[in-house]
């Protein structure tokens, strides 16, 4: 069952969930633009996607009635961004960049939410005969 999801969305799923993930990074870097000491952190969002991808599950079938190991979801690791201009307070923290990085997450989000929107309509249209 998996894999046929998988098969009709594509990686629409996956990208979904990392780029909620680096939307709430984006949205805490924000937020602390005036936290003294504060690092700004973002996600490699095409390298987290390909080992997403390209993750193996550690889980063997034994039987041929076995369903393949299903994906435990995709987490990427928060890496610390290199300030254009650091603060004398320690803050790396750089709203333009942020604010630029947020609303082109958010553009890409909504494109995926749109392919998904349109796949399962289709999907739907095509169990209802229409």
């Amino acid at each position: 069952m998996a894999n046929l999801i998988d098969q009709a969305f594509g990686t629409h799923g996956t990208a979904l969930q990392l780029r909620a993930e680096r939307a709430q990074l984006l949205a805490a870097n924000l937020a602390n633009a005036d936290t003294p000491g504060f690092k700004a952190r973002d996600i490699d969002f095409q390298k987290a996607l390909a080992s997403a991808q390209g993750a193996a599950s550690p889980l063997v079938t034994t039987q041929a009635n076995h369903v393949a190991g299903l994906d435990a979801g995709a987490s990427a690791t928060a890496l610390y961004r290199t300030p254009l201009q650091p603060s004398l307070d320690g803050n790396t923290v750089d709203v333009a960049t942020e604010q630029a990085a947020f609303s082109e997450n958010s553009n890409r989000y909504l494109a995926s939410l749109t392919f998904l929107n349109g796949r399962i309509r289709g999907l739907m249209t095509a169990l209802r005969g229409e």
